[in-house]
């Protein structure tokens, strides 16, 4: 509920000014009186209806006129429709799933990391279709572009590593994403891809495969995830259990620069967890979904339903003022 003239209420401030007239002329009222030697016997006497509405009266008065102020600030029910149009995005993300990917430089691992990260990128998007795809020495689509953020993340979580026989096949990765989006017809089209090594496996290359982004306008994002230098690599054995080694850190980021200037997109290094936050957060402002809003906006007054009690108040008032409780005298 809103009120269209919500001045009106510093009016209920003159509300006593009634009751004082009242107590006033009650006070200052004339009446005939009767001597009586002892009011004992006067104790229990009941009042009359007379008695009752004297009291009544200003109450009445009072009622009538908070009623009268309500319906002059003028309640009105609001009504609110948006009708929004949003002109999504059509984005496949693509991800490494080598075994490299377990190194430790980010927390609690690369794979883990990113996939976490994935999630919450997947939390600030509107209106866009998102859909999976994975590349290890080959290249698969987890699900195509939806809107179902709940079915994406939930394949996220369910992803594990070794699916497919290991290697890096970035070149298979990105035509995996260029074939989901090809025929897509959203405005906007693009592949965010992450990787934390060289192309060392499928049959197409890596930037061939931007080329044939590029022919049908697929933007892509790439995003290089490994510190520099050395790495934490857990190894496992019988005698020793869980173990690290270090790794050297090999991302081709010459290549991935390539790839996203051929198609008109960025690259990106994350050298830690907190960094690949950031990666995706710029990468979310970078790709914007316009939306247009039509608001419309119906009123309904309400003031009859205060003020017609009001009035009814007031009248009662009045009568009872100036009828029942008249007296007149011989």
């Amino acid at each position: 509920m809103t009120w269209a003239n919500p001045e009106w209420f510093n009016a209920l401030w003159l509300l006593p000014i009634p009751l004082l007239f009242y107590l006033w002329r009650y006070f200052t009222k004339k009446t005939p009186s009767v001597t009586f030697s002892s009011l004992a016997d006067f104790g229990n006497i009941r009042g009359n209806w007379r008695v009752w509405l004297l009291s009544l009266t200003p109450l009445l008065t009072i009622a009538g006129l908070a009623l009268v102020i309500i319906s002059m600030a003028r309640p009105q029910l609001e009504n609110t429709v948006v009708e929004r149009r949003a002109e999504g995005i059509d984005i496949m993300l693509i991800l490494d799933i080598s075994t490299s990917m377990k190194a430790e430089d980010l927390k609690p691992n690369r794979f883990e990391a990113a996939k976490t990260v994935a999630k919450d990128f997947i939390d600030r998007r509107l209106s866009d279709r998102i859909g999976l795809a994975v590349f290890q020495k080959k290249s698969f689509t987890v699900v195509p572009p939806t809107l179902d953020y709940g079915l994406v993340k939930k394949l996220i979580d369910e992803i594990e590593m070794g699916l497919i026989e290991d290697g890096t096949a970035i070149g298979m990765g990105i035509a995996t994403g260029v074939n989901r989006l090809r025929d897509s017809r959203a405005e906007s089209k693009v592949i965010i891809l992450l990787t934390d090594g060289q192309n060392n496996a499928g049959e197409i290359d890596p930037v061939t495969a931007a080329d044939l982004a590029a022919t049908y306008e697929i933007k892509i994002y790439t995003i290089g995830a490994g510190t520099r230098g050395m790495a934490p690599y857990p190894v496992y054995d019988a005698v020793f259990g869980k173990r690290y080694q270090n790794i050297a850190v090999d991302i081709d980021e010459d290549m991935l620069t390539e790839i996203a200037r051929k198609t008109g997109g960025e690259y990106f290094r994350a050298t830690d967890t907190q960094s690949l936050e950031q990666i995706y957060e710029r990468i979310d402002a970078l790709e914007t979904t316009e939306i247009d809003e039509l608001i419309y906006t119906d009123y309904r007054d309400l003031y009859p339903s205060y003020l017609f009690p009001g009035v009814l108040l007031l009248i009662l008032a009045y009568v009872v003022d100036r009828s029942l409780l008249r007296v007149e005298l011989a």
